[in-house]
């Protein structure tokens, strides 16, 4: 699952003309340290579901990487 997150956060940050990440960690923030903003989020949340059936904002609200990963596992 980590690396569909993963590939999901490279073509959001492709799309805003971003350099990918290599790789990604549980403590990693969103909107801090990848740049996401509402608009990145809903696209970002609109691939993970596209790929796995889950909405991850459905139930609470996401902040981290660690954050979808639980909502996915």
């Amino acid at each position: 699952m980590r690396q569909e997150v993963l590939q999901a956060i490279n073509e959001v940050r492709s799309n805003k003309g971003l350099p990918k990440i290599s790789e990604i960690v549980p403590e990693t923030s969103l909107r801090l340290d990848l740049e996401m903003d509402s608009l990145d989020l809903a696209e970002f949340t609109a691939r993970l579901e596209s790929k796995t059936g889950v909405d991850i904002f459905e139930q609470s609200i996401v902040s981290t990487v660690g954050d979808v990963l639980n909502k996915l596992s």
